[in-house]
């Protein structure tokens, strides 16, 4: 219990220091981002490496596994954001404040889960099996949205949202920093407010997959919180580093497939072996080994085709100037 206590104050430490740095809305340049980034990742190997030395090497490598995990499945993550900011027209001084208390409800909403994850698991073994099955499914999905090469182009509303912007009411116009406002006598919400709630609702859809994940990894809840916290935690500097690089990660959805498909089915063979039949069970070495593999892998070939996918689209540019000019030259001539 103590250990909980003091992460738990360690982290809120953490995130109370960033909130103090970033409490003064501004435009977060890519220097900014990218130094915050490597401080929250350095953090998290540091945090890491302290597993490692106080419960041991499976310890450490359960938690790198799944913070690797986490953070990659993040990643996916930030293309739905970025849709939310464009739905809600956030300014760019503001996206930052948003994506903190975002996050921050993400990370509240998921620690939810992760107890109610450890207590089914604990009570009922057999539920691997759902878990298993569910991953597996999940990354056939993912395959298929892949393969069927389509756009998200728009985010829609959940229901909750809807209902609760209908019974608080919303302000036509972002004030500031401000959650709430006073207009017409009434007290509303401001835009603000509404995309917060929009970011840390669909990361909690997000966790659905993820959570389950996790726990094909490891089964210790301390360490499932500890990596979902370090890997929501430097989500938000991610999101100004990659901004208009996430479009050239275009084998992510394959990569996460293999993936949740691997853990997916290491799920399923622990739950066999804890169902007393005799079936070989994926180390976590070899489960990290795999993890680092496909993302190098997946991130290797989207450069190459985005880089591909570049030159044609200037090939083809390039043609259709020249055929523009050369029919100009052809009326000139006539």
């Amino acid at each position: 219990m103590t250990i909980w206590v003091l992460t738990v104050l360690g982290l809120s430490a953490l995130i109370a220091i960033d909130f103090f740095i970033g409490r003064k809305p501004h435009d977060v340049s890519i220097k900014e981002a990218g130094i915050w980034t490597v401080v929250w990742i350095a953090l998290a190997v540091l945090f890491g490496v302290g597993v490692t030395l106080w419960g041991g090497g499976q310890a450490g490598g359960e938690f790198f596994a799944g913070f690797i995990t986490e953070k990659s499945l993040s990643v996916d993550n930030l293309f739905v954001f970025i849709l939310i900011m464009a739905k809600f027209s956030v300014p760019t001084h503001l996206q930052q404040r948003v994506l903190l208390i975002g996050v921050l409800i993400a990370l509240v909403l998921r620690a939810i889960f992760i107890a109610a994850g450890a207590a089914i698991i604990a009570s009922f073994s057999w539920v691997f099996y759902l878990f298993g099955a569910f991953l597996i499914y999940t990354a056939w999905k993912l395959v298929k949205e892949a393969m069927a090469d389509e756009e998200e182009d728009e985010w829609d509303e959940n229901r909750l949202l809807k209902s609760i912007e209908k019974k608080f009411g919303v302000a036509d116009r972002y004030h500031g920093t401000k959650l709430f406002i006073v207009q017409s006598g009434k007290k509303v919400m401001t835009p603000l407010l509404v995309v917060m709630l929009a970011i840390g609702m669909t990361d909690v859809l997000f966790a659905m997959d993820s959570i389950p994940a996790i726990f094909g990894l490891t089964q210790d809840p301390y360490i499932v919180f500890t990596a979902n916290a370090f890997a929501l935690m430097g989500l938000r500097q991610l999101y100004f580093l990659l901004g208009g690089l996430l479009k050239k990660l275009v084998h992510l959805s394959y990569g996460l497939s293999v993936i949740l498909g691997f853990i997916g089915v290491k799920l399923v063979l622990h739950a066999m072996h804890e169902s007393g039949l005799h079936v070989p069970e994926i180390s976590i070495p070899l489960s990290l080994s795999v993890i680092c593999g496909v993302l190098v892998v997946t991130t290797i070939t989207s450069l190459i085709a985005s880089r591909r996918q570049s030159e044609k689209a200037a090939l083809e540019a390039a043609e259709r100037d020249g055929a523009g000019s050369k029919d100009s030259k052809d009326s000139v001539e006539a």
